[in-house]
């Protein structure tokens, strides 16, 4: 009965999880995704539509459809990672097939020649705005931190009753009553105190400083990360044709996000201190959703050239999170090892937050051969200073929207496609780069990225598209938020194949 209302505390107490600037930009980016063709252009598409995806980017890009339209895209996506941490280097790779795209846009014609709505229409799709999936392994001798400034960072300041078990009091009893009393921090320092990695400077219950039984040296780290999940959103779009050049669209956008990561960090050592190994993991999982709007308006300038430019809100996400944290030290005690395990086998449910996204204004240009091809590019400009945790008033939300604020700038990015086409087939390419939202860009470099791409029509109803596009991005990820803020640097390159099979109805 004990441990049911110990439960109880923790999903009704309110415990502060560290969400920081790393979870900001998690939800704030987004890959390229979508149709073959679309992807083939690199998202080149802001003022060429006639596109499911380029609904994404222009909502009067389904305006341009003459007739009737259904498209479905199956994905296969590699992801290679190299990995520096300190002296050592790792490669690593995963790979995944899904569905990432499927819509429809229904066109209803005027048939009155005088009127000046020529025709509207109706669309809805769904698209996945980036894949989480990933895996990457670190490790090296760190010859500044060792994981104990993490527990340090946390429990310095803190009462040793209000991180300590009460006399026979079990484990896990103990780290669900004080995170349902005290919080996450008291929860990270009482698995630092536990695990005997901490030392209070005396045994008194208002002692408020620690030392560590880790020793001063060198310490092997490896350090484990392994994610799934995805950031996707169902789109409801209307659009309309005025007159013989203009074309106008708006978006109702719904987000979901279903994130998992598991990291575990194992740290040996040499040195002259009680605890010589360590294993720390952590499990969290994240669902959330959110709502944005985009308005668009394509316009012909001529009879080959045309033009758009489109205004992406900010999203505004409501998200919860739960997690799991379990820890075992090797100390020596008279000359003997002894094992030190605490696995509380409990589910942390941290309070609702709100995060809203920045904006982002995009402006393209198209250039169409007539029926043998045509030529894109989009520049799209996005401020991610504006990220924000929510509610402001909250003391730890308002640092880490500062820290935001200084941290992170305005980021642009370029995209340039084309396409020629040959009787029935088409031959696609395209590039893009988009700059590092940080100020230092030692912390996300910029993004690079290529494609092609080969598109069948069987006729005027059915056609397949075939495309291959890849990206390369360096990220510095530091393996805590708090102490142990080293970073591993991550090369990753991610190599995608699509196949789309659309219909004109």
């Amino acid at each position: 009965m004990k441990k049911l209302l110990f439960i109880a505390g923790v999903l009704c107490a309110p415990i502060v999880f560290a969400q920081d600037i790393s979870d900001a930009l998690r939800y704030s980016q987004d890959n390229i995704q979508g149709s073959a063709r679309y992807r083939a252009l690199s998202g080149a598409f802001g003022a060429l539509g006639g596109d499911v995806s380029a609904m994404s980017i222009n909502p009067a890009g389904s305006a341009i459809f003459n007739t009737s339209h259904i498209s479905l895209t199956l994905s296969y996506a590699n992801l290679k990672n190299k990995t520096s941490y300190f002296n050592g280097l790792d490669n690593s790779s995963s790979s995944v097939i899904d569905l990432n795209q499927t819509g429809a846009v229904f066109v209803f014609d005027n048939r009155n020649p005088n009127a000046v709505m020529k025709k509207f229409t109706l669309g809805v799709a769904y698209d996945k705005l980036k894949d989480y999936d990933d895996d990457w392994f670190a490790n090296g001798v760190n010859t500044n931190n060792s994981i104990d400034s993490y527990f340090l960072g946390y429990a310095n300041g803190l009462r040793l009753d209000e991180i300590s078990a009460l006399p026979g009091e079990s484990f896990s009893d103990a780290y669900a009553e004080i995170g349902s009393i005290y919080g996450y921090s008291n929860q990270q320092a009482y698995l630092g105190y536990e695990s005997y990695i901490l030392e209070p400077a005396s045994g008194n219950n208002d002692n408020t400083v620690y030392g560590s039984n880790i020793g001063n040296g060198d310490y092997y780290h490896e350090y484990s990360y392994a994610a799934t999940g995805y950031n996707g959103k169902f789109t409801i779009n209307t659009a309309t044709q005025i007159g013989d050049k203009f074309y106008l669209g708006v978006n109702l956008n719904s987000h979901f996000i279903n994130y998992e990561r598991f990291t575990n960090l194992y740290e040996t050592n040499a040195n002259s201190g009680t605890v010589s190994q360590v294993n720390f993991g952590n499990n969290l999982i994240t669902t959330g959703s959110g709502f944005s709007f985009q308005i668009g308006g394509i316009m012909k300038v001529t009879k080959g050239l045309r033009a758009g430019l489109t205004y992406n809100s900010p999203t505004w996400y409501s998200i919860d999170e739960e997690g799991s944290q379990y820890i075992s030290t090797i100390r020596d005690d008279s000359g003997s090892n002894v094992s030190q395990i605490i696995n509380p086998q409990t589910i942390n449910i941290f309070p609702n937050y709100k995060l809203t996204n920045p904006g982002k204004f995009t402006g393209s240009l198209a250039y169409i051969f007539g029926n043998h091809g045509l030529i894109s590019f989009d520049y799209s400009i996005k401020d991610y200073s504006n990220t924000k945790f929510r509610p402001k008033s909250d003391e730890y939300f308002s640092r880490q929207n500062a820290i935001i604020q200084n941290s992170l700038t305005t980021a642009s990015t370029y995209k340039i496609g084309g396409e020629y086409r040959f009787r029935q087939l088409s031959f696609r390419a395209g590039y893009r780069f988009e700059e590092s939202p940080y100020k230092n860009e030692t912390n996300i470099g910029e993004l690079k990225g290529y494609s092609f791409g080969l598109g069948y029509s069987f006729g005027s109803l059915v056609k397949l598209d075939l495309t291959f596009d890849q990206f390369q991005r360096e990220d510095a990820n530091s393996l805590y938020s708090v102490g142990l803020t080293d970073a591993a640097f991550v090369d990753n390159k991610t190599s995608n194949v699509s196949l789309s099979l659309s219909f004109n109805l």
